[in-house]
């Protein structure tokens, strides 16, 4: 049985990519995957049926796998960080006095 090589990083100041996953997106499908683990355990802990936990635990992982990969195509290595700080931009800057546009000149 041949053992597995993986090529994680593809050369000097380019980000991370492991299968197409980009940069912070392999730390989120990570994240991702031990929380469906700890799920998984809680339901079967709790006496939900194995078909049932096997089939939500597999229909959530799918689904985690698609979101992720959607995500890290969309918006690339720093794109996403670009989006969440685009969101604290005003639309609008409010001015109810001409004093700031009068020094402007000074």
């Amino acid at each position: 049985m041949a053992a597995s090589v993986y090529n994680i990083n593809k050369g000097i100041n380019k980000p991370i990519e492991f299968k197409g996953l980009k940069a912070q997106y392999i730390a989120y499908l990570a994240i991702g995957l031990i929380g469906l683990l700890i799920l998984f355990a809680v339901l079967y802990i709790i006496g939900v049926n194995m078909f049932i936990c096997l089939g939500l635990t597999a229909i959530l992982g799918t689904s985690l796998f698609l979101f992720v990969y959607r995500m890290s195509d969309k918006y690339g290595q720093y794109g996403l960080l670009k989006k969440m700080a685009s969101r604290s931009i005003p639309d609008f800057i409010k001015c109810t006095s001409r004093i700031s546009f009068t020094k402007l000149r000074k």
